[in-house]
């Protein structure tokens, strides 16, 4: 029979392979020195913009990494700290996480991962200044408009011009 210290350390380690797997990426946070109440309200962001942060320890985390095949994030996990498993845009919780991190200057970004590719703090940082999905959407629409939308005003100026015309005919002319 196993002690529960040991089910609660395979339940987190489990956790974490879960998480990982079911993520698109994985972001290293420390937070050593930030308020209790200032995480709760991190966590409760992240989770609005579609991550999940999870704490847990050190040796737990990095074996659960190894075993995912993100062992050069090892590393990274050393004193308290924190994983945030993005689950929809990463580009979206990078903006909350500097933008949390602007408030809050002991938040350190240490890196992360983007499906294979590690990420060091300046690409998370970097990231967060990246405009959204749907600008981005919006943006290319119009970029794709534009053209049309400037055919459409030559057609009608020419048009209005072959009028103009006429009616200068019809004024020289006598009646």
């Amino acid at each position: 029979m196993k002690k529960i210290g040991q089910l609660v350390k395979e339940a987190s380690e489990n956790r974490i392979k879960d998480s990982f797997k079911a993520s698109q990426g994985l972001i290293i946070v420390k937070y050593s020195g930030v308020s209790s109440p200032d995480m709760s309200n991190l966590r409760k962001l992240l989770k609005g913009a579609g991550a999940e942060f999870f704490v847990v320890k050190n040796s737990i985390a990095q074996r659960a990494m190894k075993e995912v095949g993100a062992q050069d994030l090892i590393p990274s996990v050393q004193s308290p700290c924190g994983m945030v498993f993005v689950k929809d845009e990463m580009v979206d919780i990078s903006k909350v996480l500097c933008a949390f991190r602007k408030e809050h200057e002991k938040l350190l970004l240490e890196g992360g991962m983007l499906q294979d590719k590690l990420l060091t703090f300046k690409d998370i940082e970097t990231m967060s200044t990246l405009p959204s999905k749907d600008a981005l959407r919006a943006k290319l629409v119009m970029t794709l408009n534009a053209p049309i939308l400037k055919l459409a005003v030559v057609l009608n100026q020419s048009l209005k011009k072959f009028v103009y015309c006429l009616d200068q005919i019809k004024n020289t002319k006598p009646k």
